[in-house]
């Protein structure tokens, strides 16, 4: 049995035809006699019988009737409590992030979060390769994920918007012989040593590129996924490395510098089951990720991020 099959008992018991019923719940009268024929196969005794030209309940139609007004209550009950839990912004929302942009967004997420009707985060950083962002969704409500900018899309099974679309840049120290170029092409750094992350991170393929480009074997002397560490390795005289512009915090020891003639940018991404956008406490905390990654985007353009003061968007 289920919840439509009671209801049209209960209806039949009320009203007395199948018609009248059908007309009640805005079915056809043969649409209601197959859902009674299909409710009485699963019931043991008889539920309905003749009374002239009447279809009415019998004693255990009746009792089963008045059970269906209790199911219905009760399913009432869970909608009722379901919406309640849908609307409620003051919810908790999960959030994970691979390194940088936990170190980016996160701050603007905890900043000013008092008050009853403000979602309650949970945050975590998940560093993990490329492919392992789209099943972080089971665990996590929101994922902010990276990917390179000819990389195939995420997955059709999650819901994935855009929040930054973050160029590359490369980092060396100030005082490089680089550093009084304006722009570097692959043919520049291609004989450098450089500080790179581990295979299967995203900017791998950027790496790749660089190398055809140059048509040579970088020189990879330090496998680096934490950019705070990449900075001060590169400011030791460690090599060079790729880093976001906008993500990573400026160094005063380093300069940082477009590359030319290959793409290197990547998305950030916020990754989520599309079902989990259906809670209000979901779609707020959406709405400040994207808010805060316009602030991030915007909030160093008047701070230089070399000794020389320059920025790579000046340049």
């Amino acid at each position: 049995m289920n919840e439509r099959q009671l209801q049209i008992l209960r209806e039949l018991g009320e009203l007395g035809s199948v018609t009248a019923t059908a007309e009640a719940l805005m079915m056809t009268p043969s649409a209601v006699s197959q859902q009674l024929r299909l409710l009485q196969r699963s019931i043991p005794v008889p539920l309905t019988e003749r009374d002239g030209r009447r279809l009415v309940l019998t004693d255990a139609g009746e009792a089963l009737a008045g059970a269906a007004i209790e199911v219905e209550s009760a399913l009432a009950r869970a909608r009722h409590t379901i919406e309640e839990f849908i609307a409620r912004p003051d919810l908790g929302v999960s959030v994970a992030a691979f390194h940088s942009a936990a170190a980016a967004f996160f701050p603007l997420l905890l900043r000013g979060r008092s008050g009853p009707e403000r979602p309650q985060l949970s945050l975590a950083d998940e560093d993990v390769a490329q492919d392992h962002f789209p099943p972080l969704t089971r665990d996590y409500d929101l994922v902010l994920a990276h990917r390179l900018d000819h990389a195939p899309p995420w997955p059709a099974w999650v819901a994935a918007s855009t929040l930054l679309r973050e160029p590359l840049d490369i980092a060396l120290p100030a005082d490089h012989p680089l550093a009084a170029k304006r722009r570097l092409t692959p043919h520049d750094v291609a004989d450098q040593p450089w500080i790179t992350v581990h295979d299967g991170f995203p900017l791998m393929a950027t790496i790749d590129a660089i190398a055809t480009a140059a048509n040579r074997r970088l020189n990879i002397v330090h496998r680096i996924n934490e950019f705070a560490v990449v900075a001060e390795a590169v400011a030791a005289g460690g090599g060079l490395a790729l880093m976001p512009r906008w993500t990573t915090r400026p160094h005063p020891a380093l300069t940082f510098r477009p590359l030319s003639g290959v793409h290197t940018r990547r998305h950030i991404d916020v990754l989520h089951r599309p079902e989990r956008s259906a809670r209000r406490a979901v779609r707020t905390v959406l709405d400040e990720l994207h808010h805060a990654a316009a602030i991030i985007q915007n909030r160093d353009s008047d701070v230089g991020s070399g000794a020389d003061g320059t920025r790579p968007d000046e340049a």
